[in-house]
């Protein structure tokens, strides 16, 4: 069962040709909140893609967390996580 998310949130950046995935841990297990969660605060960063770009939605929850790998990198119940631009490898293992 997921205790949160990992969701990816495409963003048209000033001077980028193509939109930008951003990343974001989520505390929420449901996957919508999660999603809705993370669509509010990538607003803080640009602009949210309204169309699929290179294959990828605009929201897209990548994997869900589990209560031992929240615990592990200390994403509390609840909490927002801002992970940035890189692929966020170290949320994607184990």
């Amino acid at each position: 069962m997921a205790g949160g998310w990992l969701i990816g949130v495409l963003l048209e950046v000033p001077g980028e040709p193509a939109p930008l995935r951003h990343y974001f841990a989520i505390g929420h297990e449901d996957q919508g909140k999660s999603e809705w969660t993370a669509v509010d605060w990538a607003g803080r960063a640009g602009r949210v893609a309204s169309s699929p770009a290179g294959g990828q939605e605009p929201v897209q929850a990548i994997r869900p967390l589990t209560a031992g790998k929240m615990k592990s990198l200390g994403l509390a119940q609840g909490q927002v996580r801002e992970l940035g631009w890189r692929h966020p490898r170290r949320w994607l293992t184990g």
